[in-house]
């Protein structure tokens, strides 16, 4: 390849410029801004997801972290490669489910002769994926969770949702599942003998996002309120129980970027405090500035989402030609991964 000069900012673009149709970039709203101004279709993983049928492309570079490159790879055409400029952009509660331990789990639970159905948060592995995939279930994202939920409900006669517990919950207590039929179970499966299990709609695993369940507290939410009386307080849902009780609202990345739009363009409230991961918050604030005060219930980042930036996206489209930062995936485990996707995709359209 010829050389180039000029900013890290200005050689994306040169390449993007090259590659034309043949290359489309994919951002999660998490991402770093430097990595946001280069991306063609930003969303969260359920836009990210529904788009990857349509892209023609030959090369499709996601910015995110690996098990959405992952998720694009089962969804994409034949002959198109999947990128992830950072193989090392992993996924904090994704590694809190094996596929190993959720197979044993749901071995032993379809031994007590109730059908059990997973529902698999799309911050899941791959592999996790494919055991769901077997064992009938699907998979869910924030903002089709309560979707995937009544429809897993409908299909047996009790639900494991994994990995994250808080949305698990607090999807849970949104369609009025009464809190003695959720119980949380250990991943080792050690309490599924038990009577509550037994009795149970709703069996979560106990896994979590760090960041959402360790950085923002319910005083946070209570010391927003005493400072902006009558100011809301939203949040993702992949916070505890504890604070999206005391909040105003709770939803998926889109939910929340569509309600700052929404109180900006009303300017009814002074200020609009909003719990999620912080890159995309500031760009809410920065976006609004001149009508909202938009405000972050904590500055909590995503460490993960951090490691693809502008130099590693650089690097990525400079070895494009030589498939380096390719994500593959087991030839064995596509067709039960699919099917839990395309399953949720179907009941979502």
């Amino acid at each position: 390849m010829e050389q180039m000069t000029g900013s890290t900012a200005d050689r994306i673009e040169a390449l993007r410029k090259k590659y034309g149709k043949d290359l489309v970039i994919l951002g999660h709203h998490y991402q770093l801004d430097e990595v946001v101004q280069h991306v063609d279709i930003v969303g969260d993983s359920l836009e990210l997801a529904r788009r990857i049928p349509e892209i023609e492309a030959r090369n499709i570079v996601f910015c995110g972290v690996y098990f959405m490159a992952e998720s694009a790879c089962l969804l994409a055409r034949p002959g198109q490669k999947i990128f992830l400029p950072d193989h090392s952009a992993d996924c904090a509660m994704a590694r809190m489910a094996k596929a190993a331990d959720v197979e044993k789990v749901l071995e032993k639970l379809s031994a007590t002769g109730r059908k059990i159905v997973p529902l698999a948060y799309v911050n899941s592995s791959l592999a996790v994926k494919a055991v769901v995939g077997r064992f009938g279930g699907a998979v869910c994202t924030s903002s089709n969770a309560k979707v995937m939920l009544e429809w897993a409900f409908s299909q047996g006669d009790a639900v494991l949702f994994l990995p994250d517990r808080n949305l698990g919950r607090n999807t849970a207590n949104a369609l009025g599942i009464p809190a003695e039929q959720q119980v949380e179970i250990d991943a080792a499966g050690t309490m599924l003998d038990s009577d509550e299990v037994k009795n149970a709609r709703l069996l979560l695993w106990p896994g979590c996002c760090p960041i959402h369940e360790r950085l923002m507290k319910p005083e946070m939410v209570d010391e927003f309120h005493k400072h902006f009386p009558g100011c809301r307080v939203l949040v993702h849902p992949e916070c505890t129980p504890d604070v999206v009780g005391r909040c105003d609202g709770a939803g998926s990345t889109a939910f929340l970027i569509k309600e700052a739009e929404k109180a900006a363009e009303a300017a009814l409230e002074p200020a609009l405090c909003i719990g999620t991961e912080f890159h995309l918050v500031h760009r809410l604030m920065e976006r609004y500035a001149d009508r909202i005060n938009i405000i972050p219930l904590a500055q909590a980042t995503c460490p993960d989402m951090e490691k693809v930036d502008a130099a590693s996206l650089l690097a990525t489209l400079e070895q494009l030609e030589q498939g380096v930062n390719e994500v593959t995936v087991e030839e064995a485990l596509k067709a039960p991964a699919r099917d839990s996707l395309v399953r949720m995709l179907e009941n979502c359209r």
